[in-house]
Formats: C-alpha cells, sequence, structure tokens
C-alpha cells in the first residue's frame, strides 16, 4: 500500500485548526516527518524546538481553516 503524504498533510494541517490556542499556535501531538513537511511548505514555523506546540504562519493559518471546512464540516 503507497501512502499518499499530501492527504496526511492536508489532514494534519486541518486538524491543527481544531486545536489553535493563543491564537496562532497549534498543539504538535503528530508526526514529525509531517510536521517537517508542512514547515517545508511554509504553513508553520520550524516544528524542532523543547516547545509543545507549533506556530502557524499566516498562510498556514488561512489554510488550516479551509481544510478543516473542506474535510471535516457538513454540507447545508
Amino acid at each position: 500500500m503507497e501512502i499518499d503524504e499530501e492527504k496526511i498533510d492536508e489532514v494534519v494541517l486541518a486538524l491543527f485548526h481544531l486545536t489553535l490556542h493563543n491564537g496562532d499556535r497549534a498543539w504538535k501531538s503528530f508526526d514529525w516527518d509531517v510536521t517537517n513537511r508542512l514547515h517545508e511548505k511554509g504553513y508553520i514555523d520550524d516544528p524542532v524546538n523543547k516547545a509543545k506546540s507549533v506556530q502557524l504562519t499566516e498562510e498556514g493559518l488561512k489554510e488550516s481553516e479551509r481544510l478543516f471546512h473542506k474535510l471535516f464540516t457538513k454540507a447545508g
């Protein structure tokens, strides 16, 4: 089975929206490979630190919200 990492990245970014706090921070309890890819894409600041959360960039905040609504809300 081949895993679609792009879909995994989208879901994790959408879940970051669910765990937002302090305006632009989200809990980083996801796989490190995923958070590294999201950092490389410019959605979060460098996840390699002692903090238990990551800071989303402005673009990351917008994309996180868009994906959250796309993937997890009901139509209507």
